[in-house]
């Protein structure tokens, strides 16, 4: 098992905005859906053994949930993503396009006192193309527990517990669930903000208006994906991992519609390849690189 420093994997991310965006629905309850996308675009960014690469990301979900009087939803949600990867170094590319797709359930209940138990089971494959889905399936659970403690402010203490590919440990994480309006149209959160980046992370907001909001946002990313059997690792492990931070723009006309523009950079970055009996192969840090897309999501 093993416990890991980061607060972070995409699973999160997923369950949280989900959440975010359900209850920001104005229907009171029953059913409702969701639809929402983003596309993201990483320019180049240096190698440290040389060489560079550049990448392309597009990532789009959907989802269905019932609420319920007290405050309490049950979910499905779907979503399909690629990673495109472009090197600029001659030879073998140690991987190109991958693929990730995630089924989740999340799940809340509400219970007296303001307390609310947040639990999101997940199934999800991660693998080049050209490689098994099966190959790249992971699965786990990210659940908490948070209080109002002010009509401002929700808080409260999460884990997540996650298999990962090419290896029979556990990847467990703590985590804080936060929602905090701390002034006139300032709010801080964890995990319910722009989903540029796939992971869970801090989000800071300013509400400009009713319709338009600005804010930044800081998460810390990481995937590990199954190889397909060509290339420098056949049929080994390969995980790109680094922390975006990005500042967007959110225009949203009514409660159940939204479109971003976001822009960033992505920092600390780290390519890894392992072979297939799961030992390194390489290890290559990245210069920061320039990331900028856009989003949108559809509630109804």
């Amino acid at each position: 098992m093993i416990v890991s420093e980061k607060i972070a994997v995409a699973a999160i991310a997923v369950a949280a905005n989900f959440a975010a965006g359900a209850a920001q629905s104005q229907q009171p309850f029953g059913w409702g859906g969701i639809v929402d996308g983003l596309a993201v675009y990483q320019g180049k960014a240096d190698l440290d053994d040389g060489g560079d690469f550049s990448a392309s990301r597009a990532f789009l979900r959907t989802g269905i949930i019932n609420r319920f009087a007290d405050g309490s939803f049950a979910g499905l949600v779907l979503s399909y993503g690629q990673f495109s990867y472009d090197f600029g170094f001659p030879g073998n590319q140690p991987w190109e396009d991958v693929r990730d797709i995630r089924i989740s359930v999340p799940l809340r209940f509400a219970l007296d006192g303001g307390a609310s138990v947040f639990i999101s089971p997940q199934l999800r494959w991660d693998y080049e193309r050209g490689a098994s889905a099966s190959d790249g399936f992971t699965y786990g659970v990210f659940g908490g527990i948070s209080w109002a403690l002010s009509p401002n402010l929700r808080i409260g203490p999460a884990l997540g517990v996650f298999s990962e590919i090419g290896t029979d440990d556990l990847e467990v994480f703590p985590a804080v669930l936060v929602d905090w309006t701390f002034a006139e149209s300032w709010n801080l959160s964890t995990g319910s903000g722009l989903g540029a980046t796939q992971g869970p992370g801090v989000s800071l907001e300013y509400a400009v208006s009713d319709a338009v909001k600005v804010g930044m946002a800081v998460r810390s990313e990481s995937i590990r994906f199954q190889l397909d059997d060509e290339g420098l690792a056949p049929d080994g492990i390969g995980e790109d991992s680094s922390i975006p931070v990005v500042l967007s723009l959110q225009y949203a006309p009514n409660p159940g519609v939204s479109f971003t523009a976001f822009a960033g950079a992505e920092l600390n970055g780290e390519l890894k390849l392992e072979n297939a009996a799961g030992r390194e192969v390489s290890r290559q840090s990245y210069d920061t690189a320039p990331i900028a897309g856009v989003a949108f999501q559809l509630r109804f």
